[in-house]
């Protein structure tokens, strides 16, 4: 299935916080029996991992997800939505019930497809083209192409290039990339603004998110 992932995290003894960052994806979520609809961040999103409860999840590259749910991505933008607000309460009850049986959450992908200009305008935006360079390469006007990126990603393209370019730095940084060879190979002022950047969207600063155990 194109670009679609499972992940698995178990069940802890006590409650513990989850920093995810924002990357321009969006994730079904399978927990304490239900399904859920992770919406794309446009900051860390926080959350408590309950005592007891174990989370698998289905991650979407980005621009995936909203096509099969028929919703656009900017309606969940920062949210977390249990599924059968989106899709009809039978269809999400067949599905969970399924899972309930032991059945793998990708199924739920099934009939997914890449829309191929919107993987375009990622591998552009990602590779740090500029929005009206990435909107004429795509033959799209810049309006259209904004208009794009809300419905595929729920933001526009200059917020879709901060959040990918912040995770391609601290993809070089956690490769042992010193931080101000990192600033300036990603384009960043200085190293300072590197930090600002990092600070506004994942809410710690760049040396945390190095050490950190916990990668997504």
């Amino acid at each position: 299935m194109p670009g679609a992932v499972v992940w698995h995290t178990p069940a802890v003894s006590a409650e513990a916080a989850r920093r995810v960052l924002p990357d321009g994806c969006m994730d079904l979520l399978w927990t304490s029996g239900r399904l859920v609809v992770a919406g794309p961040d446009s900051v860390a999103y926080v959350t408590s991992i309950v005592p007891g409860a174990d989370y698998t999840g289905l991650r979407f590259a980005p621009g995936d997800l909203p096509g099969l749910l028929g919703v656009p991505a900017c309606e969940l933008r920062d949210r977390r939505v249990p599924l059968d607000e989106v899709w009809s309460a039978r269809r999400v009850r067949a599905l969970e019930n399924r899972l309930r049986r032991g059945g793998g959450i990708e199924a739920v992908a099934d009939g997914l497809t890449a829309d191929p200009v919107v993987r375009g305008a990622v591998a552009l935006i990602g590779g740090g083209l500029g929005v009206a360079a990435a909107a004429d390469r795509l033959d799209l006007g810049e309006r259209r192409f904004h208009r794009l990126c809300l419905r595929a990603f729920g933001y526009g393209p200059k917020t879709l290039g901060r959040i990918l370019r912040m995770n391609r730095a601290l993809g070089k940084a956690r490769a042992g990339g010193g931080f101000a060879q990192v600033a300036h190979d990603e384009g960043y002022a200085d190293q300072a603004h590197l930090a600002r950047e990092v600070r506004a969207l994942a809410g710690v600063t760049l040396t945390d998110l190095v050490r950190r155990t916990d990668r997504r």
